[in-house]
């Protein structure tokens, strides 16, 4: 089932209403046939747009600047949520009083992956108790829910100039400093579909270094951050080959922390080594 299937089949218990905005971020507009087809014949509302310039960041801000309503929810296009993740989500949100929420994102494979990939965990994220305060450093946009008036006074919430990764976790980072509360909902959870070709060494090292890549953008700690990665590359760089005696999975759990901390070191002198995301 597709993800705008599970969007129409959400159960709302008489809460709220909803409608979806499917954000495009392809010149070729790929995506439009697909969405004006179901739209066609779905007794959801659903709304396409395009952003033709390839930037993440640009994506979601088209996203908002089409979207309706008192709240805004995110999820992405490679997810399904649960049949009550709205209203887990709402329910949280009123309950602790908070400016936004967050859920699990939790994976599933398409095929069976290496014995490694289930060892190491490396599509595992984290998970807390509901209502816990969230840090910035967690903050993700696959599976969110926040109140809409935390925009106001900001006509693109997402840096542009994060354009293939890190533009959630500085949104997440400039809203906390503002005094927005996030929390944490267990029970909204969503499902990743992994396909067989993320589960290779070549795309979890890719992924580390562009996501390394993208650090250098955040304002916070910076020397900290610098000082951090000047330690940890030769620290990393000693212990992988006797990390190889003990298994694949941690081998490459610290192969991924050296290409972010590397890659980080490379960004701040100007050199990038990833600059494009993977499908």
């Amino acid at each position: 089932m597709s993800l705008l299937e599970k969007l129409e089949a959400q159960r709302t218990e008489n809460l709220f209403t909803f409608s979806a905005v499917v954000s495009d971020n392809d010149a070729a507009r790929s995506a439009e046939s697909a969405v004006t087809a179901f739209a066609n014949h779905s007794s959801l509302s659903v709304e396409y747009c395009v952003e033709p310039e390839q930037n993440i960041a640009m994506a979601r801000n088209r996203a908002l600047q089409q979207a309706r309503g008192d709240l805004i929810a995110f999820i992405d296009d490679d997810e399904i949520p649960g049949d009550l993740w709205l209203v887990h989500l709402f329910n949280t949100l009123n309950q602790f009083g908070a400016d936004g929420v967050l859920g699990p994102v939790r994976p599933r494979f398409e095929t069976e992956p290496p014995q490694w990939i289930i060892n190491g965990e490396f599509f595992v994220r984290p998970d807390y108790p509901t209502g816990y305060k969230m840090k910035w450093s967690r903050g993700r946009t696959g599976n969110v829910l926040f109140r809409k008036s935390i925009l106001e006074g900001s006509d693109s919430p997402f840096d542009v100039q994060f354009n293939t990764a890190g533009e959630d976790v500085d949104f997440f980072r400039r809203m906390m400093a503002k005094g927005r509360v996030f929390v944490w909902c267990s029970e909204a959870e969503v499902f990743e579909w992994i396909p067989e070709s993320r589960c290779t060494s070549r795309y979890l090292l890719r992924r580390a270094l562009l996501r390394g890549s993208n650090f250098h953008k955040h304002d916070a700690h910076k020397a900290r951050s610098i000082l951090t990665s000047i330690l940890a590359v030769p620290s990393y760089v000693i212990a992988l080959p006797f990390l190889a005696l003990c298994g694949k999975h941690h081998f490459m759990k610290y192969a991924i922390k050296l290409c972010d901390h590397g890659s980080r070191l490379l960004a701040y002198l100007g050199i990038h080594v990833v600059t494009q995301r993977q499908t």
